[in-house]
Formats: structure tokens, C-alpha cells, sequence
């Protein structure tokens, strides 16, 4: 068997930058837990207060890929990330509710700025049969920081939770400069790192790529509509963990042991990507397997009480979280046209930001009203109905991860409606 093509450069300093800031990056699942600890905010409250902060993020994704098209990836990204250590420095430091209701959305409104061109910068460093293992391993990166994160949170969460938002600052600072240092230029007239052909490519489609309306794109909207439900799940059990411990006698900083946990996972679980009945699949069956293990950890969680039993389920809800990333955005990718990339992956990326903002107030409301198992159960069971949901209405994909944007294979209800 062949060895796995080398990524380029580019990509895998962007890879080594993220595990420099994913190393510090777990204060937001406990963003609510301090807002009620340090402030003595209910849990209504302390919900409505993470809200905002995901509320904000819609504009900063939105905002990350025009910055991007407009004064440079690296350059946003750099922006984005002293931006976010900015605000969490002001939540750490913040003596009122107030004042940590203005870092938190300070912290939205930058969080998601470098999210789209890093993402393009993959997606488009790379030939189409390498995007689903190059998101995955961008996965693989945000894990193996998270694996040391998630002890960091465990470990500072026990002396003082506002110690996480102050690693994490430095984390964002720490990266920011390996981008800064590390990564090409900015190139006006083409993609970062995308090479001559790619600049060229771009400069002779500029003005197709000036009339790219993501929104326009039915199948773009299916894969948005799925995506959103899925990042709800995501963010719902991330940013809930912590309270659920806690409303069950247990330290909420234990929830950073299954975070490790889920980290390890993602990054051991690596070479199950590249398995050759895994890579054939078709997208709308690995995304459906991907949700089934979801439901399958969720499950886990509402009831298992041991933390053995905790951790392993806290692996089998990883496994489905490695499936979805790596297909997920390697489709958004492929369907993009020339010069779309960024907006279409911004475009995308909103779910994250719809899921943040309903994600609290949802799971704040079932745990205060129904308690956890009422809450991980009704999680898995919208894991369950989304299976179903992708095998009906998510594109087709050829093998070798290539969707068929340019051919008759995609089914009429999943058809774009390009302009231009």
C-alpha cells in the first residue's frame, strides 16, 4: 500500500499552530459554571449570558471570510486570535456580571473571525482526495492541544475557574505569533498557499468568484441545515458537561477528564479515516454511521454514572465527532466554485454560531427542569433522526471524496442554483 501524500507546508504549520491554541482553549465550556460560581447568576441567567456570546459569533464568521478576501488570511486570523485573548483577559479579570457579559461578547464577535480562512487555507492547499483526511487531521490537531486542555482544566479549574480563560489568552497570543511567523505572506491575487496554478486559476475566474451567493446554493442550504442541527448536538454537550456534572454532586472540572478523554480518541482514531471501507463510503452513509455513534455516547452519558463508564462513552461520542468533521467540511469544500471557498465555508460555519446561541438556553432549561437524562436522552435521539435525515437529503460524493458539482450524479433536490 502506498504511503499517505504529504500535506504541504502551509497546512501543516496552520495544523501545529491550532494544537498551540487548542492547548488553552477549554474555558468556554465553563463560561456558564463561572458566570454562576463568581457572579451568582442562575442558571437562566448564566444561559442567556453564553447566548449572547454565541449570537455574536454569526457576525464573526461572516465577518472572518471577508476580512480574509480583503486584507489577508494570515492577517485575519492574526486579528481574530489577539482579539479573542483580549477578551478572555477581560473575563478573567471581570469583578461584575456585568463585566463578564461585555467579554463574553467581545469574546463571540472575535472568536470566529479566523475560523474561515484557515479553513480555506486547507480546503484549498490540498487536491480534492486529500480534503476529507486534511479535515480530519485539522481535527486531529484541535485534539492532541485539547488532550493537554482538558487536564489543564481539571487541574485549574479545582483552584479557580477564571485560571482557564487566562490560559487560554495566552494560548490564542502563543498562536497568533506561530501564524505570524511561521505562515507565507498574504497573496492578494490568489488563494494562501494554493500555489501558482491556483492564483491563476483564481485571477482567470475573478469575476465568477465576485458573483458567488452561497445562499443561492440549495445544496449548500441542505448541508447548513444539517450542519446547524449537528453543531447544536456539539455545543450542547460540550457546553452543558460541566453544569450536568455539577448538578450531580460531582466536581464540574471532572468534566475535563472526558474532554481528554474524547481528545485522545479523536487523535488515536486517526488511521480509521484512511481504512478503505470507511474512505468509500458515501458521504450521506458515513455521516448517518457518525451520528449513530453520537447517539450512541449521548446514551452513555444519561446512563452511566461510573466515571470508567463515563470515559468510554465520552471515546464512542468521539468517533462520530471524527466522521462528521472530516466529511463534513471537505463537502462544503468541494462544492464551493472558484473563489468560493472562504464564503462558502463562512456560510457554513454559521451553524456553529446558531447551535452557541440556542445550545445554552436549551440546555440550561432541560437540566434545571428535567435533569440530566431527560437532557442527554433527547440529545441522542435528535442524533438518531439526523441519521436518517443524511442518508435522504445530503449530496452524494465520489469515492476519493470528490463531489459531483460538475456532473448529472447530484439529485435534483440537492441541485445548486448558481448565479453567475
Amino acid at each position: 500500500m502506498a504511503r499517505p501524500e504529504t500535506l504541504p507546508r502551509t497546512v501543516r504549520l496552520l495544523l501545529l499552530a491550532r494544537v498551540v491554541n487548542r492547548l488553552g482553549a477549554f474555558s468556554l465550556p465553563f463560561l456558564t459554571a463561572l458566570i454562576c460560581a463568581d457572579h451568582g447568576a442562575s442558571l437562566t441567567t448564566a444561559g442567556l449570558v453564553t447566548a449572547a456570546f454565541g449570537l455574536a459569533t454569526i457576525p464573526s464568521r461572516l465577518a472572518g471570510g471577508r476580512l480574509a478576501d480583503r486584507i489577508g488570511r494570515r492577517t485575519t486570523i492574526v486579528l481574530g486570535l489577539c482579539a479573542c485573548a483580549v477578551a478572555q483577559t477581560a473575563i478573567a479579570a471581570s469583578r461584575s456580571l456585568g463585566w463578564a457579559i461585555a467579554g463574553a461578547v467581545l469574546l463571540g464577535l472575535a472568536f470566529e473571525l479566523y475560523e474561515p480562512p484557515s479553513q480555506a487555507i486547507i480546503g484549498e492547499s490540498v487536491p480534492p482526495h486529500q480534503r476529507v483526511r486534511a479535515f480530519s487531521l485539522f481535527s486531529a490537531a484541535l485534539a492532541v492541544g485539547g488532550m493537554g486542555a482538558g487536564l489543564l482544566a481539571a487541574l485549574l479549574g479545582r483552584v479557580d475557574l477564571r485560571w482557564l480563560f487566562v490560559v487560554d489568552a495566552a494560548s490564542c497570543l502563543a498562536c497568533a505569533l506561530v501564524i505570524r511567523l511561521a505562515l507565507p505572506r498574504d497573496h492578494p491575487t490568489g488563494p494562501l498557499g494554493a500555489g501558482a496554478e491556483a492564483a491563476e486559476e483564481a485571477g482567470a475566474t475573478g469575476g465568477a468568484a465576485a458573483r458567488v451567493r452561497p445562499l443561492r446554493d440549495r445544496a449548500l442550504l441542505s448541508i447548513l441545515a444539517t450542519g446547524t442541527a449537528y453543531a447544536l448536538i456539539n455545543q450542547q454537550t460540550v457546553m452543558s458537561l460541566p453544569l450536568a456534572f455539577a448538578r450531580e454532586g460531582r466536581p464540574a472540572a471532572d468534566a475535563g477528564l472526558l474532554f481528554t478523554a474524547a481528545a485522545a480518541t479523536t487523535v488515536l482514531a486517526q488511521p480509521l479515516v484512511r481504512l478503505p471501507r470507511i474512505s468509500r463510503l458515501s458521504t450521506p452513509t458515513a455521516l448517518a454511521l457518525a451520528h449513530l455513534l453520537l447517539a450512541a455516547g449521548l446514551v452513555g452519558y444519561a446512563l452511566l454514572r461510573s466515571l470508567p463508564a463515563l470515559l468510554a462513552a465520552a471515546a464512542v461520542w468521539s468517533l462520530g465527532d471524527l466522521l462528521v468533521m472530516g466529511r463534513a467540511y471537505a463537502l462544503v469544500t468541494d462544492l464551493a466554485p472558484a473563489g468560493g471557498t472562504g464564503r462558502y465555508l463562512a456560510v457554513f460555519g454559521t451553524s456553529w454560531g446558531v447551535a452557541a446561541t440556542l445550545a445554552p438556553v436549551l440546555g440550561t432549561q432541560l437540566l434545571a427542569h428535567a435533569g440530566t437524562t431527560a437532557l442527554w436522552s433527547t440529545t441522542a435521539a435528535l442524533c438518531v433522526l439526523l441519521a436518517g435525515l443524511h442518508l435522504r437529503v445530503t449530496p452524494q460524493v465520489q469515492p476519493g471524496g470528490v463531489a459531483p458539482r460538475h456532473t448529472s450524479e447530484r439529485a435534483p433536490r440537492a441541485a445548486a442554483a448558481q448565479s453567475g
